[in-house]
């Protein structure tokens, strides 16, 4: 299964910068830098026509928890935007916002 068509299941541009958000500051943890990697990668393929990543890359580099989110975010894009603002809200209960390590390492010197 492709994921090329993620970019045009948002209502509007805010919404995908919400749910990129999301993956971005709740998902993608430095601590981890493999499924960071590969959570970044499926950040981009939110917004880009041609293929960053794979599902079956996600399913090889991400934990669990974390993929079966990337799963249920993947059917609401492809389902309705409503489901999209529900997976937001969920998500947003569910992972707390990870601290950037290499932010903070590059600021105390």
């Amino acid at each position: 299964m492709t994921l090329t068509d993620l970019r045009d299941g948002f209502r509007d541009d805010d919404q995908r910068q919400c749910v990129q958000a999301v993956v971005h500051n709740r998902l993608a943890d430095d601590r981890e830098p493999q499924e960071c990697r590969y959570l970044m990668r499926f950040w981009w393929q939110l917004r880009m026509p041609y293929q960053e990543v794979s599902l079956e890359e996600l399913c090889l580099n991400v934990g669990q928890q974390k993929l079966d989110a990337l799963m249920e975010l993947i059917s609401a894009i492809r389902s309705s935007h409503d489901e999209i603002d529900a997976w937001l809200a969920d998500a947003e209960r569910t992972f707390p916002v990870i601290q950037d390590r290499g932010l903070s390492l590059g600021s105390d010197g």
